[in-house]
């Protein structure tokens, strides 16, 4: 009966922890054009992103391409292309566009702030221990990708890393049902196994009484 209660509270707080996952997965996606990207909603653009970067990747890994020179013959093409286009302008009617709305949409960095500020916060929630198995599993997390960083050149680690966020949001909202059934059943065997690791060992281990000092 204690194995089918504890069973049971863990089954209730793993629903709980994917509700709130899923909840801070869909407000760090969002609905605006990033999440259209990374849920590839527009699939040309989504598309059209991967094989860029991949070229880039393919240029600096594959044919070693130097980064100050790649810089440099962007620039240049770019400067070559707007000179050709303004000289031609100056001979026909050609419509060019005004030099200040080529600019950066302003919202874009203030997505990036948001987001840069929620995951700052979760992660001094993360540190502060208040959650164990999260601490531990993001402690895991993190040894794991240091020892496969270790494998890889920093190009090639990025590369990686842009290809999981490209791709995984996406998969996992196509199999969402699955990957929950999987990820709750991980979370379940972890907690046991940590529950059988401090009753098995680290309450055994002996602590020292904490003696009381008086102040006069």
């Amino acid at each position: 009966m204690a194995t089918s209660s504890t069973d049971s509270d863990y089954d209730t707080q793993t629903y709980q922890n994917m509700a709130t996952f899923k909840r801070y997965f869909h407000s760090f996606i969002g609905n605006g054009q990033v999440s259209d990207i990374l849920l590839w909603r527009n699939t040309r653009l989504s598309a059209s992103i991967l094989l860029v970067v991949t070229a880039v990747w393919s240029l600096f890994e594959v044919y070693e391409y130097n980064f100050v020179s790649l810089v440099c013959h962007v620039a240049i093409g770019a400067m070559l292309i707007i000179y050709i286009t303004y000289t031609m302008a100056k001979y026909t009617q050609w419509d060019l566009p005004d030099f200040e709305e080529i600019t950066i949409p302003e919202s874009m960095f203030k997505w990036l702030y948001r987001k840069t500020n929620r995951l700052l916060l979760k992660f001094y929630y993360t540190a502060s221990g208040e959650d164990l198995v999260r601490f531990l599993s993001i402690m895991a997390t993190l040894w794991m990708i240091s020892v496969i960083g270790s494998h890889f050149t920093s190009l090639n680690l990025i590369y990686l890393c842009f290809l999981c966020v490209g791709t995984l949001p996406a998969l996992y909202v196509r199999h969402e049902s699955e990957v929950d059934y999987l990820v709750r059943k991980g979370i379940i065997d972890m907690k046991r196994l940590l529950e059988q690791l401090n009753y098995n060992i680290l309450s055994k281990i002996p602590r020292g009484q904490v003696k009381e000092h008086k102040l006069n």
